[in-house]
């Protein structure tokens, strides 16, 4: 066992050298200027403030609270003279070797070590992530790895108090996992007054602090910025781009790109909380399914979205991670060589659209794994016996307590 999460610790170190030299010596797409212009604008207007402020030159500024404060200490630390363009890229590389590690304490729990390390690899070595982590940058990575952390804390390692900070945090740095929470509440629920009294209180304690004051202050701004942003409208990925092949009328794609946007997040949420209803033992494959799920339906294009299901499809098998990082990742790496990381080749695009596909192949793989798994409630520790040992007894192939 430890040899096995050694490989796959030097895999991960490896892979965020990787990341850190491609962040040090790429000037990146334009969120790179777009993050340091964002950056300057908080250290002037604060980060609960800026919601409020126009921003000439900028985009709307749609990241959740603690995106803010993250972007004040980089700019703190690039006034000491590091690139502010090499520590925008830092938090989704560190997150990415910290994920690789996750995904093989889930694997291994759910099939052979074997297979665990291999996952737990292609996390390290996926193109998808090297690209849109070490190029690129944004905070997908982060809240994605947060995500299923929740997931692995609460019913792999019987920490629900830890869970339900982590599930705060996975949408405190990026609004998208907000579709996973039903069904991290529903299996702590599940699991029992006293986890579910935790995992609410590290939830509520976190989004308190962070979203708080935010709530407080600018909740209107905080609403139209954050919580109802759509996405760009670029017709470059899924849903909208076969509708625009297909020539639907003009009025359905302006809808499902609008206020439609909302019914496929709705599915998704339903979704993963029937998936966490049926195998509640799961539920780390079912946050990856979920993920999975809401970027196959996302009516919003960009390249950093293929983050979403990179690392989920690793839980859910080698073959499906690997078949996805290897084509959405040669996607990612030509979009990116392109004009513009918004502007797609021909090429950029049909390979996006086999992509789709193999997505779609993924996500099938992933709710038949899920339902063929044995039926396993979450277990509740006898009062008196160590959580995380109790824990041990009551998996399929058992964990290690250190």
């Amino acid at each position: 066992m430890s040899r096995a999460r050694a490989v796959v610790i030097v895999a991960a170190v490896a892979g965020l050298i990787t990341r850190m030299l491609i962040a040090a010596n790429k000037p990146g797409p334009a969120d790179v200027r777009i993050f340091h212009g964002f950056a300057k604008a908080i250290v002037r207007y604060g980060p609960i403030r800026i919601y409020e402020q126009p921003l000439p030159g900028l985009p709307v500024y749609n990241h959740p609270p603690l995106a803010g404060w993250m972007l004040l200490g980089l700019n703190e630390l690039s006034e000491l003279g590091i690139p502010f363009g090499t520590l925008i890229r830092s938090p989704a590389s560190i997150a990415d070797f910290f994920c690789a590690i996750v995904v093989f304490e889930i694997v291994r729990r759910r099939g052979s070590l074997g297979a665990a390390v291999a996952c737990g690899v292609g996390v390290a070595a996926s193109p998808v992530l090297i690209a849109t982590s070490g190029y690129h940058g944004n905070t997908d990575a982060v809240a994605i790895t947060f995500a299923l952390v929740a997931a692995h804390l609460l019913v792999d390692r019987r920490a629900p108090l830890a869970a339900g900070v982590a599930a705060a945090l996975s949408i405190s740095v990026k609004f998208i996992p907000v579709v996973v929470i039903p069904a991290l509440f529903l299996v702590a629920v599940r699991a029992g007054r006293p986890a579910f009294v935790r995992f609410s209180a590290g939830f509520a304690a976190l989004i308190a602090l962070v979203w708080g004051p935010v709530l407080l202050t600018v909740p209107q701004h905080l609403k139209e910025n954050v919580l109802e942003y759509a996405g760009g409208g670029y017709r470059l990925w899924g849903l909208v781009r076969f509708a625009d092949l297909l020539g639907l009328p003009q009025s359905f794609i302006t809808y499902i790109e609008g206020d439609g946007h909302f019914i496929f997040v709705l599915a998704c949420v339903a979704a993963g909380v029937w998936l966490a209803w049926l195998r509640p033992a799961q539920l780390p494959v079912v946050v990856a399914v979920t993920m999975s799920l809401l970027l196959l339906l996302s009516t919003a294009s960009a390249l950093q979205y293929l983050t979403w299901a990179a690392a989920g499809l690793f839980v859910v098998g080698f073959w499906e991670g690997a078949a996805y990082s290897c084509l959405l990742g040669l996607t990612a790496v030509l979009g990116y060589q392109g004009r513009s990381a918004v502007h797609w080749s021909e090429t950029v695009l049909h390979l996006a659209e086999l992509g789709w596909v193999v997505l779609a192949g993924g996500l099938v793989s992933g709710v038949r794994k899920i339902i063929a798994a044995r039926p396993q409630p979450p277990a509740r520790p006898p009062a008196g016996r160590n959580p995380a040992a109790a824990s041990c007894a009551e998996q399929r192939t058992g964990c290690a307590v250190n």
